[in-house]
């Protein structure tokens, strides 16, 4: 194996960690001595009971913090909190722009945390790395994890003081051959287990380690379903976090999974009466037995006993115990495979039985499941949590053999009590067999099918779970805590106004209800908000493939959203609802947004994208299925949407997504997106010469560049960008052209591929928030002319827009979402009559979708629903997605214009537009 212990010399600058610390109230920002001092928060306004670790980013000012800089934390008494830190990104000028910060597990996390710069405190027990022949060592206090560089284990063992309390842990696939049960062909079953092929130790440090490993399933000569598992250990933890990522490979129409997950193998030295068993249960609810119960027998051992038993504690010495029992311990069944399955997001089960070839029993069941198992003994355990648990099923928790010597403990992913899964193609094509026809088929149901196109081949999949090695069966309140951190996980973020104070991300402010106006369009954003919060709850937005996503439009008739109507189903990010979610959140804070907007992060970077094959590094448009839709574009698979998750968590998955978007630019050589509506001088497919919207391609692949420049300094992809820039804007028409000739070998533009293309996508795929961020880091004059040219002029009354440009020009869609960029353009112009402009386009009501949307939901029940839900008849994610980025940068640039202007109450639910 690989290993690279990062030094203080190296890319990580190593500091201290102890015990969590952040705020339970929002803290300013503020300046102090020329430094910007920054306060950790708890997500949810509060310290949780206790953490397993946590791994947040900061930003700061450009200049302020030279590359190398080192970081203290201090907590609310003023003494000092150990802390990890390591560079994310740099500024232009090589200083620090973002930091990540890691924090030890704790049990009494503190209120209050500052970072400051500073020589941190080192940790009194910091994690010990040991390289070894066939894997590494991990000192975790009492604790040692050993991780082998091949073979199927992804962690051989735990010891906790020289004693073995988790054996092999493993990845295992269960598959078979048909979706269903056939009267006619027998079904064939096979069982994978992981193969790792490689590890590498990417941070070592005393308080955070992290090990990326990387495999296979493997069952004899076949391997398939790629994976990616990260092991992250903090110091004073007992539990290390996984996060499990793994690529579909297979072929569709044969390889049907029927369950996936981890699996360890936990050591029982316990006799029968001293082994238990526990599961999380819903509000704090927890489900506790043991292997062989001494409760609720005929004869009483004795108080003691019981009360020791339902504990998790040793018992009393057998000798005092009640003989009438003692003498018929033997007689009483032994428990040894224990099973919690939820099979959706509204109900789960448990049961058990005593052994292979004798009945399950039902125990017990409940709604939601917060994704905790443990089994184990007085002398050592593990236990396993499984996140979104209920939101991402079907899942399943199961101990089996825990009356043997070896029990195993597997967190399923994809429950084996669920259906096979079924990825194929859910139609048979209609008889689409030309362009033309496919292109009839898209004016009907808004889906564009071509056959093979609508393949699962290369989207991925990942999970995070938690490990525990215990050393003795934990007590019900602090398994209790450990469950709602697998169901909540604590999260610490910096506050709107400390993020706001550096400027990043671009073009947005903090909510202002300082005005009628501005309140009344401050409580649309929050009531949009709280509306797709919960349709996700009202309409199970929930499942293995689908948790994170949204739906795109809705059907008044059916009081039903368009699951099953071609390009009006599963949103895929059309029209950015992620940037949508991620601002809303850099906004307010709020704990809810957050999580809608991970959930979404993590959802459209692998399902909605493709990872490997012809296609990796695009995605899907919106369908019916993720992964259904023949057009394949890196509008999808934007790095715009991804990189403020990034900066916000340090995750390391996402960052490596983004990185695998840098030369996605090349897939247009085998993709060619419009081939079913060709232009006449469309460069040929397989040359280095491609056609490349300006928007929906080349701005998708700014922001993949512009984030690997800041994260590493490496200068190339500053000059990829300035190349395209540069040469866009030397062409006739700029901006106007709406795409040209790009070569992929250079990153310029060597032709307009038209001559006027004014395109109503071209700037609402994150090309306006890219060019907002981006503009300011890099200065290419014509470029950024151009630019605002093309902000100023797109919403411009036509008759102004054809003399301008000396051509007819058509219908332009989307006028109130293009008015941000008329008020960008005022905004860098400082041009009021262009600021009045935008706040009439963002206000006027012929062109203000759904303005009055909140006050006119109403609810649905009775015969005509499933459930009783809330609708409105103009519900649309584009429109709301776009409305809440416009609302967000009009309150940002042009304030006073849209108070100058003003609004009446709508009318009538007029709309002229529709997305």
């Amino acid at each position: 194996m690989k290993t690279a212990l990062l030094t203080r010399r190296g890319l990580i600058a190593t500091t201290a960690t102890s015990a969590l610390a952040g705020v339970a109230s929002p803290a300013t920002a503020r300046t102090k001595g020329g430094n910007l001092e920054t306060e950790a928060v708890w997500l949810d306004g509060a310290p949780p009971l206790r953490h397993e670790g946590v791994t947040w980013g900061v930003p700061w000012p450009q200049g302020q913090h030279p590359s190398r800089q080192s970081f203290a934390a201090v907590g609310p008494d003023g003494e000092p909190v150990p802390l990890q830190t390591w560079p994310l990104a740099f500024w232009p000028d090589g200083s620090l722009k973002w930091t990540g910060h890691a924090l030890a597990a704790s049990t009494t996390p503190a209120a209050a945390l500052r970072i400051v710069p500073g020589r941190p405190q080192d940790p009194s027990d910091a994690i010990r790395v040991r390289t070894l022949a066939t894997g590494v060592q991990i000192d975790v206090g009492p604790l040692s994890w050993i991780v082998p560089t091949s073979g199927p284990a992804l962690i051989a063992s735990a010891t906790r003081d020289g004693r073995e309390v988790l054996g092999r842990v493993r990845l295992v696939c269960l598959t078979q051959d048909q979706a269903d049960l056939s009267d006619d062909v027998p079904l064939r079953q096979s069982r994978y287990e992981s193969d790792v092929t490689g590890a590498v130790l990417e941070q070592s440090g005393p308080v955070r380690a992290v090990v990326r490993i990387e495999g296979v399933h493997r069952l004899g000569d076949r391997a398939w379903l790629p994976f990616t598992v990260r092991l992250y250990f903090h110091a004073a933890g007992e539990a290390v976090r996984i996060v499990h990522s793994f690529i579909f490979d297979g072929d569709e129409n044969r390889d049907f999974i029927r369950g996936i997950g981890v699996q360890a193998s936990v050591p029982m030295r316990d006799p029968l009466h001293e082994r238990h068993v526990r599961f999380g249960g819903e509000a704090g609810g927890l489900w506790a037995e043991s292997v062989r119960p001494l409760t609720g027998l005929r004869r009483d051992p004795g108080e003691a006993y019981r009360d020791a038993q339902i504990a998790g504690d040793p018992i009393p010495p057998l000798e005092q115990m009640d003989p009438r029992v003692r003498d018929r311990l033997e007689l009483i069944p032994a428990w040894t495979d224990f099973t919690l399955s939820q099979t959706n997001s509204d109900g789960f089960g448990i049961r058990k039985r005593t052994g292979d070839g004798h009945g399950w029993i039902d125990a017990a069941g409940g709604r939601k499941a917060p994704g905790l198992a443990y089994v184990g003994g007085v002398s050592g355990g593990a236990a396993v949590g499984l996140a979104n648990f209920w939101k991402a099923g079907p899942t399943r928790l199961d101990v089996r053999g825990a009356a043997a010597e070896d029990a195993s403990l597997t967190a399923w992913l994809w429950s084996p009590d669920a259906p096979a899964m079924d990825l194929q193609f859910y139609h048979d094509g209609l008889g689409m067999t030309t362009h033309a026809r496919e292109n009839e088929g898209l004016e009907i149901t808004y889906e564009d099918y071509e056959a093979g196109w609508g393949t699962p081949y290369g989207v991925a999949r990942t999970s995070e779970l938690t490990l525990w090695a215990l050393g003795a069966t934990p007590g019900r309140d602090t398994l209790v805590a450990m469950a709602a951190g697998v169901e909540t996980p604590p999260r610490v973020v910096c506050t709107p106004a400390r993020l706001r104070a550096v400027e990043v991300f671009g073009d947005w402010s903090l909510p202002d209800r300082s005005t009628p106006l501005r309140a009344r369009i401050e409580d649309r954003l929050d009531g949009l908000l709280d509306l797709y919060r919960d349709q996700i709850v009202q309409r199970r937005w929930y499942g293995f493939w689908n948790h994170g996503d949204v739906m795109h439009s809705y059907d008044a008739d059916r009081h039903e959203w368009k699951y099953d109507i071609g390009g009006f189903a599963w949103a895929n990010s059309e029209l950015s609802p992620d940037l949508w979610l991620w601002y809303s959140f850099l906004r307010t804070g709020r704990a809810d947004v957050f999580r809608m907007a991970e959930a979404m992060t993590r959802h459209s970077s692998e399902v909605d994208c493709y990872h490997i094959g012809p296609r990796r590094g695009f995605g899907t448009r919106h369908g019916v299925q993720h992964w259904g839709d023949s057009s394949k574009q890196p509008r999808v698979s934007n790095a715009a949407f991804r990189r403020i998750y990034y900066y916000l968590t340090a995750d390391e998955r996402v960052g490596d997504l983004m990185r695998a978007l840098v030369g996605s630019d090349e897939t247009l050589t085998r993709v060619q997106i419009r081939r079913k509506r060709p232009a006449p001088d469309d460069p040929p497919l397989g040359g280095p010469i491609v056609d490349a919207g300006f928007g929906t391609d080349w701005s998708s692949f700014l922001a993949a560049w512009m984030t690997e420049w800041e994260r590493t300094g490496d200068r190339r992809w500053r000059d990829r960008i300035t190349a395209g820039m540069t040469s866009l804007a030397a062409l006739p028409h700029r901006w106007f052209h709406g795409g040209g000739h790009y070569d992929v070998r250079t990153g310029r533009f060597v032709g307009a591929g038209q001559a006027i293309g004014i395109s109503h996508l071209n700037a609402v795929f994150g090309a306006v928030e890219t060019h907002s961020e981006l503009l300011r880091l890099v200065d290419v004059p014509a470029y950024r002319a151009a630019w605002i040219e093309y902000c100023k002029w797109y919403n411009a009354p036509a008759a102004e827009l054809e003399a301008y440009l000396g051509v007819r020009v058509g219908n332009r869609g989307l006028p109130q979402a293009h008015s941000r960029l008329t008020a960008y353009s005022a905004s860098q112009l400082d041009d009021q009559t262009l600021a009045q402009r935008a706040a009439h386009e963002f206000l006027d009501e012929a062109h203000f979708e759904d303005f009055g949307l909140v006050s006119r939901l109403r609810p649905i029940a009775g015969s005509a629903v499933l459930n009783p839900v809330e609708e409105d008849p103009g519900m649309s994610t584009n429109g709301v997605s776009q409305w809440g980025l416009a609302a967000i940068q009009n309150l940002t640039l042009v304030p006073a214009a849209l108070d100058a202007v003003g609004i009446e109450a709508p009318t009538a639910n007029r709309r002229s537009e529709r997305p």
